[in-house]
């Protein structure tokens, strides 16, 4: 194990984290919400923690292999956490270093869940960097943190495939520190004309920050206790469902349309299997809803909203869903594990696995009905072998063990019912936000246990890395030295 080389790139991205402050400063002093110092403060204890890492660990070889590699992305995600909670603690938001903790990591994860009961009179520059989180989070800092980074050696990919969502990650240009800084250009490019189209629906230049960050990240962390729905805006609702479904999708995508390639582009077949997953779940929710709101538009309009923040697990919402049918609880309780496209900012088990599941399962049924006939699984125009497809069901296994032992442990408490308890693992494991119960769209996770706040910080860690990077961090292989 190469530690030097593990803490000096803790070391640049504890940087990179300081200066990903700085907007937030900006926006404290701009306000005047009289906490610039909190955010001051973290900055200097991260450049007083980061700079020695990275200065001072002069590692004998760049070579970055699987292990540190893993163990990197472990590390830093609960460093960036830590660090990432001191601006709530200082300014006093949240006061408690758990709390703070966990809405970090809610932040980062870009999950969405969070433990504030109070909305209005927050500092502004710290609601800004609790929205900031997602956006920081969204793409991964370890894939920002490739732009800047020192030449390694050794495979990069490491890195990504530790921290980056999905079965795979394809390079889209020959380096990854390229790859990086394309797919960086399409993310910002998008959320600032979210940002622009926000405005133009009267939003206030705060209100459409703190929202095109949420909804970028797929995090959905909003400056309003009722979330999206308190602003009473159709059109910035109508906005926000759009590019919640356009950061659903492997942002790779785009910079192929760009290049000219948007044929290839929408032959997608995780494309096709999304696209027809929210067209099918939009109309049975809206018609499930419908007698509810005695009005078909209106229950279009939450219907259609709602399932865009669920399968992207943004976690926006703009009714309180608790209180819907229960084919339409099932529906997006279903979404909550599907989640959204490989390469996208968005969480869950993702489309392409969901499809080589559902591909996989149809293979087996067949074989026994015909079993000496050779049936391939063919996904994206390419055979998929078998290798791959028992990774996929090795993957969903270890992701249900671990989502329903999560909910055993906050079950012990016994403060909550099972339909909390259990969403509450659900939706964090997926990174969604609110699940049913008490910690709904309209309720939080505020109620929990200091031990309970940590399983769960420790399951939307888990799930944004897709559970091996956090694993491997209780394997005594990974801590030897050969």
């Amino acid at each position: 194990m190469n530690y030097k080389l593990v803490i000096r790139s803790l070391g640049v991205i504890l940087l990179i984290e300081a200066a990903a402050m700085a907007p937030s400063l900006l926006v404290s002093l701009l306000t005047g919400d009289g906490q610039w110092a909190a955010l001051v403060w973290s900055m200097a204890l991260l450049c007083a923690t980061g700079f020695p890492a990275w200065r001072l660990s002069r590692p004998e070889e760049n070579n970055l292999r699987a292990r540190e590699g893993f163990l990197t992305v472990a590390l830093a995600w609960i460093l960036m956490s830590f660090f990432g909670a001191l601006p709530f603690v200082f300014s006093g938001m949240i006061p408690s270093l758990t709390d703070a903790f966990f809405e970090t990591v809610s932040g980062f994860t870009t999950t969405g869940a969070t433990v504030l009961t109070v909305f209005e009179g927050q500092p502004k520059g710290i609601m800004f960097w609790r929205s900031f989180t997602h956006w920081v989070g969204g793409m991964g800092v370890l894939v920002l943190s490739l732009i800047f980074l020192p030449k390694i050696s050794g495979r990069t990919s490491h890195l990504v495939r530790a921290e980056s969502p999905g079965p795979t990650l394809s390079k889209i240009v020959p380096k990854m520190s390229d790859t990086a800084k394309i797919l960086y250009l399409v993310y910002t490019v998008l959320t600032l004309l979210q940002f622009v189209c926000l405005l133009l629906t009267g939003l206030s230049p705060y209100d459409a920050a703190i929202h095109a960050l949420g909804t970028a990240g797929t995090g959905g962390f909003s400056n309003y206790g009722g979330s999206v729905g308190e602003m009473n805006n159709p059109a910035a609702e109508a906005v926000i469902t759009v590019f919640m479904l356009v950061f659903s999708v492997n942002l790779a995508l785009y910079f192929r349309i760009i290049r000219g390639e948007w044929r290839e582009a929408i032959r997608s077949e995780e494309l096709r299997w999304f696209l027809c997953i929210v067209a099918a779940v939009m109309l049975l929710v809206t018609l499930s809803i419908w007698p509810e709101y005695g009005n078909f538009f209106t229950a279009l309009r939450h219907g259609s909203f709602q399932v865009a923040s669920i399968v992207s697990t943004s976690g926006f919402a703009t009714a309180d869903f608790n209180l819907w049918t229960p084919v339409a609880k099932i529906l997006l309780l279903l979404l909550m594990f599907c989640g959204a496209c490989v390469g996208s900012t968005g969480g869950g088990l993702k489309i392409s696995r969901v499809a080589m599941l559902v591909k996989y399962a149809r293979r087996e049924v067949r074989h026994v009905f015909q079993p000496r006939k050779v049936q391939v699984i063919r996904f994206e125009g390419k055979g998929v072998d078998d290798a791959l497809l028992s990774q996929t069901a090795i993957y969903f296994f270890v992701y249900m063990a671990i989502t329903l032992l999560g909910a055993l442990l906050v079950s012990l408490e016994g403060s909550f019912d099972l339909e909390t308890n259990l969403t509450a693992a659900i939706t964090c494991a997926n990174n969604v936000g609110p699940g049913f119960g008490a910690v709904g769209p309209m309720g939080n996770f505020s109620g929990y246990s200091m031990f309970s706040k940590l399983v769960l910080s420790m399951l939307m860690l888990a799930g944004r890395l897709e559970f091996y990077p956090i694993l491997v961090l209780f394997s005594p292989v990974i801590w030897r030295k050969n």
